[in-house]
């Protein structure tokens, strides 16, 4: 659909203008100079990249074509603010699909989504844009091949923010025709392109780390993939066909379209391609999906404990394995018949380009040491880090003579955890109330005092805390109750495999952690940080020849049950 002209007065807001897909809109709007372009985000003004300030989007924003505003979908006012003037409106804004954080993704999705429909009616735009997403029906375990949009929802979706996606999406369908607002909705199905912060990089950081051979699942399943362009331009054709009056805005209105390449391709065919253009190796171990569900769903209970404390957001969860094992392809004929959408850009086209904008990423080009070490990563680059690298040995010595301490007093002696928690607790509680009662001068030394907010649990932490464990203990019911039916075997190993493991740390001895695994610990993490590459090429050897063992037996095991 070719591009139209538009008077300079002429506004329309781009909501999460700054995220990945959004950029492109942005700039593609500006080239075809069809609105002056609003730009709504989160942070406080806006930063250009490098390859931005001297790209189209800098020079239209010193000429006033484009504008940044702060705004906070939770906030309506702020929305309000920002819609100001506007006839309309690119709903692009979400929070990060990996975060499975319910409570972040329903006030987003759902609550702004409402505060954004709300502004549109208030401030009288005129077309809503709403970029939805194919997960909203997807249920995280049945392939879908061919989908067309009369597929319902499911009754329970693949994570939360599908879910709220989905709700999300209803409302938007629901508002078409409010006060003469009409809307639709697109679901550009696995977006990839120059820009991309997630897919590529993530891709390159698994290949360097020696964990891109492996495919989850049997390698066969299917997938729509979108380059980014296309994806703005379908939010072009959406706005023009809404825009163009008569039985094609009523026809286009009220609806939901699936936006793919139209060129279906294997999922894991398509990331070889990726990996082979940037010079690594294309993945080629299989890994059944079962096995990697039981570690899924362990580095996910993790992150719902460590979450609240800083812990970054993991790669690894079971709703990621489900994504990559199931076939997901979708039908774009309806976009095609009633926005006059088709790909301006075909497949391998967008791979080349794609790869062409990582070159920074390329094999070749990783330099000896990025940053800090992986084992100072590990630990997580703090005193912790500091003390076991003996970065500062000050501090190394200090720990180390503190804890031989402990283990003459605790340890040695024979002490249960119970006398040794208590002795250790009568140790402070004695430092504290002499602590507490020196003068703030002794000999000109001044005693710093510790404050009592030192002790102190805000409410919010007390909140993640009481979540968290509410969280963990529903989880576990829910588990048994599944367990006491007999009839998910998947299960069961999970149940075994933790408990095994639990038995085995539980018979190790506090006297043998402080024996064995303390001085272990200080020379282990110095050896790894200074011969960290050939470590890393002996465990992933080792670590495929295990997972290629575990493959063959699963073969051959279900193999063998499908021919009985």
């Amino acid at each position: 659909m070719a591009p139209v002209s538009t008077e300079p007065d002429r506004w329309c807001v781009v909501t999460g203008g700054r995220g990945f897909a959004a950029r492109h809109l942005v700039e593609m709007l500006v080239r075809y100079e069809m609105f002056r372009v609003r730009i709504a985000d989160l942070a406080p003004s806006i930063h250009l990249d490098s390859h931005e300030e001297s790209g189209v989007l800098a020079e239209a924003i010193r000429s006033g074509r484009v504008q940044y505003i702060s705004a906070d979908l939770r906030d309506k006012s702020q929305v309000i603010k920002a819609f100001h003037g506007a006839e309309v409106v690119f709903h692009m804004a979400a929070p990060d699909s990996s975060i499975n954080n319910h409570q972040l993704q329903y006030s987003v999705n759902v609550q702004g989504t409402q505060n954004v429909i709300d502004a549109c009616v208030d401030s009288g735009v005129k077309r809503l844009i709403y970029t939805s997403s194919p997960s909203v029906v997807f249920d995280g375990v049945h392939g879908i091949f061919n989908a067309t949009e009369s597929m319902p929802y499911p009754s329970k979706h693949n994570d939360s923010y599908s879910a709220t996606k989905a709700e999300g999406e209803t409302l938007i369908m629901k508002a078409n025709g409010s006060n003469g607002l009409l809307t639709c909705c697109i679901r550009p199905s696995s977006i990839f392109g120059p820009g991309d912060r997630l897919l590529v990089p993530s891709l390159v950081a698994a290949a360097r780390a020696g964990k891109s051979k492996f495919i989850i699942g049997d390698g066969n399943n299917l997938y729509d993939f979108t380059y980014v362009e296309n994806v703005a331009h379908a939010h072009v054709c959406a706005e023009r066909a809404l825009a163009s009056g008569g039985d094609v805005s009523t026809k286009a209105a009220g609806q939901a379209y699936f936006i793919t390449n139209m060129e279906p391709i294997k999922f894991w065919e398509f990331m070889s391609q990726l990996l082979e253009g940037l010079g690594y190796e294309r993945p080629s171990i299989k890994v059944p999906a079962f096995v990697m569900m039981p570690i899924a769903h362990l580095v996910e209970l993790t992150y719902k404990l460590m979450g609240p404390y800083g812990m970054t957001v993991p790669q690894l969860t079971p709703s990621r394995v489900r994504l990559l094992s199931c076939s997901r392809t979708f039908d774009s004929t309806k976009a095609k018949d009633r926005l006059g959408y088709a790909p301006v850009v075909p497949l391998q086209e967008g791979i080349r380009r794609t790869i062409d904008s990582f070159s920074h990423l390329t094999a070749g080009s990783r330099s000896k040491r990025e940053g800090p070490s992986k084992a100072s990563r590990i630990l997580g680059g703090g005193k912790v880090a500091d003390t076991l690298l003996w970065k500062d040995k000050k501090q190394t010595l200090i720990a180390i003579f503190i804890l031989i301490t402990i283990y003459y007093n605790f340890v040695a002696t024979g002490s249960t955890i119970i006398t040794a928690l208590s002795k250790a607790l009568l140790a402070s509680s004695i430092f504290l109330f002499i602590h507490g009662i020196l003068p703030e001068k002794i000999f000109g030394y001044t005693v710093e005092k510790i404050p009592a907010t030192q002790f102190h649990l805000s409410k919010d932490s007390s909140h993640h805390l009481l979540v968290s464990v509410i969280s963990s203990w529903n989880t576990t019911v829910k588990a048994l109750k599944s367990l006491c039916q007999g009839n998910d075997w998947s299960l069961f190993f999970k149940v075994v495999f933790v408990l095994l493991v639990l038995s085995f740390a539980g018979a190790i001895s506090l006297k043998s952690i402080f024996v064995i695994g303390l001085p272990l610990a200080f020379i282990a993490f110095t050896v790894y940080e200074n011969k960290e590459q050939e470590i890393d090429s002996i465990l992933l050897d080792l670590k495929s020849f295990v997972c290629k063992q575990k493959s063959d037996v699963c073969g051959k095991l279900f193999g063998r049950e499908k021919h009985d």
